[in-house]
This record gives structure tokens, C-alpha cells and sequence, in this order.
């Protein structure tokens, strides 16, 4: 990244941390003197391990796009046991014996998971509640009454069983809670249960293998560290791109807006974004110049019928 303020870094966050810590010690490396602005684009717990997906400067104005994204997952559900924060950190709850389950029956009840489905949010979560964060309710031992929502989970593949613990590879939607999943799934499966371990292995189209250990991170190991950050033009690949002239890319930071047909003459020929744009106005896109991300935008159809670009976000 030519700037290291600006962008994202693909953090493999470490068990026992927290993911503001994460995000506190890569501010205090970069910091220098000077002011960054950082944050991350989807919460773990302290107790789950890997991919946390730092967002640095103008990244952090990405963060809706890439919170959005598939998320992939290596769980282990331990049966017999579930604690009051559906992991290891909390207090014991219940205990039930694990009933002898085979492989097939197993499977054939995580099929149940997948696809669309109902969940409630565990106590222990940031959904707000009464005007406050559900976790502090729970930790005050006040009652959190949250609303079930929908979520998607493409897909949970068993990968190793050894009773009490079920290990499974989880590719979900943005919004699921592996922790609620899990206990829900031990309720099924005749027992009750707890996530055991959480780890992160994808979010969106970044994967764990390519990111930092967070204990590797240090003032003295920033500079070579920000060399495997991801620009911001680079951090959605998965959204289209148009590309638009110098002349039209400074007048947008300067707070013009553009017309659809304005933009449509920038385009050579039919370009595959476009075309989509055209047929979906709710579709967004990214509009670059040279190297640089200029804009994340959509069609609005504006008054009277004048279609114009909707900017999301617009990058200095």
C-alpha cells in the first residue's frame, strides 16, 4: 500500500484476545506521532482464533461491503455441557449426558442448518436491547429478550468426531452466530453443548492464510508488515469496476455528481458492471481512477425520472 493509513490488513487474531486489543495495538504502531483511524470489519470473540480484517484510514469507510460478505468458520461443539455465554469463558448452565450418535445421524440433523433459517442472538452479543448492548444486561444478570432473525448458512460439513466434540467447517452469511448455532444444534442432537473452539478461516474473498499473526505486530514490524496490506482498490474484488478520467475523478471530490448517461460515455465498450448496474440499480460498484478507488456508487433514479449516481462512499 502506498499509504499505510489507508486500505486494510488481514489480521490472524490470537486466542484470548480482543479484537478492539487487535485494533488498538495496530493503531499504536502506526500511530507515530500522528493520527490514524482504524477499526475491523466483524467482531471475535476472545476466545476464537483467526482472520480479523483491519480496516486502516479511508479502509474503514468499507466496512458495511465487507462485514456483508460470506463468512467461512472451523467449530467444535462439545456436547454434554452448556455455559450461559455458549462458550468456554462462561459460567456452567446445565449438564445432560451425550446419547451414542452416529456419523449418519449427525449429518443428517446439521442438514437441517443449512439454507435459510430462523436464529435468536445470544445474550452474550452486541445486539442492542433496550437501548443498550445486550452483553451488559447478561452481565448484570438483568433478563435480554432478543428478536429472532433470519440468516443463511450455506453450508457446515463435518469434519472430525470425537465425542463429546463435533468439529465442523461452517460457511454462513454475515449476521450468524456460530455459538447460538451450536447450541442449538446439541439441543437436536438429544444433549445440550457449547462452542468449544472458533476459528475464523474466511471472510468475504480474504483467507486467513495470508494474514499476520497478531502477535507479530509492533511498532519496528509495521513497515514490513503493511506490505501485505490490500489497497483499497483491491479490498472488494468481488464488486465491479468502472473506470472514469482524471477530469471526472476530481470533480466528484469536489462533491459533483454525475449523471448516469455521463458516466455511461466513459464506458468503451459493454462492460459486464455496467450492463448489471443498468438492469439493477440496487447493485453497487466501484469507480476507480489510475490505481486509486474513487467511489463506491449505485443508479438512483433521482427526480423526474433523471437517473444520477448514488455515492455510498467517496475516497480522497
Amino acid at each position: 500500500m502506498k499509504r499505510p493509513d489507508d486500505g486494510i490488513l488481514l489480521v490472524d487474531k490470537g486466542e484470548g484476545e480482543m479484537s478492539h486489543g487487535v485494533v488498538k495495538k495496530v493503531r499504536s504502531a502506526l500511530r507515530q506521532g500522528k493520527r490514524y483511524k482504524v477499526g475491523h470489519a466483524g467482531t471475535l470473540d476472545p476466545f476464537a482464533t483467526g482472520l480479523l480484517v483491519v480496516l486502516l484510514g479511508q479502509g474503514t469507510k468499507l466496512s458495511r461491503f465487507i462485514m456483508a460478505g460470506e463468512k467461512e468458520y472451523l467449530a467444535t461443539l462439545e456436547l454434554g455441557v452448556e455455559t450461559d455465554t455458549l462458550d468456554p469463558t462462561g459460567r456452567v448452565t446445565a449438564v445432560r449426558d451425550v446419547p451414542a450418535l452416529s456419523l449418519d445421524h449427525i449429518r443428517e440433523t446439521v442438514r437441517r442448518y443449512e439454507g435459510t433459517i430462523r436464529q435468536t442472538p445470544p445474550a452474550y452479543s452486541a445486539v442492542k436491547c433496550q437501548g443498550l448492548r445486550a452483553y451488559a444486561l447478561a452481565r448484570k444478570g438483568l433478563p435480554v429478550k432478543l428478536k429472532e432473525r433470519t440468516i443463511t448458512v450455506h453450508s457446515i460439513s463435518i469434519v472430525s468426531v470425537d465425542l463429546p466434540d463435533i468439529t465442523m467447517r461452517i460457511r454462513c452469511g454475515g449476521g450468524t452466530y456460530i455459538r447460538t448455532l451450536a447450541a442449538d444444534l446439541a439441543r437436536d442432537l438429544g444433549s445440550v453443548g457449547r462452542l468449544k473452539t472458533l476459528r475464523r478461516l474466511k471472510s468475504g474473498p480474504f483467507d486467513v492464510v495470508d494474514a499476520v499473526f497478531s502477535g507479530d505486530i509492533s511498532s519496528e514490524s509495521l513497515v514490513s508488515i503493511l506490505e501485505k496490506g490490500v489497497s483499497l482498490r483491491n479490498a472488494l474484488p468481488e464488486m465491479g469496476e468502472i473506470e472514469v478520467d482524471s477530469m471526472l475523478a476530481e470533480k466528484v471530490r469536489q462533491g459533483y455528481q454525475p449523471g448516469w448517461n455521463e458516466l455511461a460515455r466513459m464506458v468503451d465498450t459493454v462492460h459486464p458492471s455496467f450492463k448489471r448496474i443498468e438492469n439493477d440499480r440496487e447493485v453497487f460498484m466501484k469507480l476507480v481512477s489510475g490505481d486509486n478507488l474513487l467511489a463506491i456508487a449505485k443508479k438512483d433514479d433521482g427526480e423526474g425520472g433523471h437517473e444520477k449516481v448514488k455515492f455510498e462512499r467517496v475516497f480522497s
